[in-house]
């Protein structure tokens, strides 16, 4: 029997619906207007939660890129100060979660380094994810485990080999794993959806997909193919600024993507050969008779 998790009032495994994550990721370009458009926008089309990211910039920015410059909405700067500049802090992440229980729907985030667990700890988070990125931070892996809490684990830009000590690093309880291909946008042809079924072989966990990709139909065949967790990224609008913004779904999208999840699923059904009472008034009018309970005609 494959293990499931609870993520907030969500049971999360194969027994129950799709569990589909709005990425708000930093979306919002450091503005908490934005990403309360974001909340709302993902609440409306019907996702089950929103997910933020959360770093120290002076612990993730390594420490020869924090002098290069970039052209951003706020100038030519550091890397390290744009960094700063897409980081909310105190004040609008206690904003973030009144609104969120306003709304209705869950939220947690994606934690980059174990400060960031600290701070993340005073919201009660129904879950935490560990980015590919930090996926070979065992520190950090033993840090989320530290505060008892469901842990989403992705596996971009990582190897097999990489994705198995992270797991026995952190322990299958209350893990979901989540196939991932780290490019923004990600080329279908290096999605390897294939890999769902490959990672549900070999741990007893939960996987999900989390997708980089333009389009939506992806997301649904991920799911045909086992997953039970969908994280896609939302924008109000692909063309503003942002690194992440052109691998992300606007919300008319996003709302025909839950819609697609939930027909994918449905449809999926038990695999056990039936016949439905929908299928009798064929039965009447078009099987022959004599071949009513499927004998052959001699």
């Amino acid at each position: 029997m494959r293990a499931e998790t609870r993520i907030g009032s969500h049971r999360v495994g194969d027994a129950h619906p799709t569990f589909v994550v709005a990425e708000i990721g930093i979306n919002h370009n450091g503005d908490l207007r934005l990403a309360k458009r974001l909340i709302r926008a993902a609440s409306r089309a019907g996702a089950d939660a929103v997910k933020f990211q959360k770093r120290t910039p002076e612990l993730c920015v390594p420490a020869e890129q924090r002098a290069t410059y970039r052209e951003t909405p706020w100038g030519y700067i550091t890397y390290l100060d744009y960094r700063h500049r897409v980081e909310l802090g105190r004040s609008a992440y206690d904003e973030i979660d009144r609104y969120c229980r306003e709304v209705g729907i869950e939220w947690f985030a994606s934690v980059w380094d174990e400060p960031s667990v600290t701070f993340m700890e005073a919201y009660d988070p129904p879950c935490y994810k560990v980015p590919s990125a930090a996926l070979t931070d065992h520190s950090l892996l033993h840090g989320v485990r530290a505060a008892g809490r469901p842990l989403i684990l992705s596996t971009g830009m990582s190897t097999m080999a990489q994705i198995e000590e992270a797991v026995e690093e952190a322990g299958q309880s209350d893990l979901v794993i989540t196939h991932s291909t780290s490019a923004y946008p990600c080329d279908p042809t290096e999605l390897n959806l294939r890999m769902i079924p490959t990672l549900r072989d070999r741990f007893a966990v939960p996987i999900g997909y989390s997708g980089h990709e333009v389009g939506l139909v992806t997301s649904a065949v991920a799911v045909a193919l086992g997953a039970s967790v969908i994280e896609r990224h939302i924008t109000l609008d692909r063309a503003m600024w942002g690194s992440d913004q052109a691998a992300s779904v606007e919300p008319e999208g996003f709302e025909r993507l839950v819609k697609y999840i939930r027909v994918t699923q449905a449809a999926l059904g038990d695999g056990i050969k039936q016949v439905y009472s929908s299928e009798q008034a064929a039965i009447a009018k078009l099987r022959l008779r004599g071949n009513q309970q499927g004998s052959s005609l001699a």
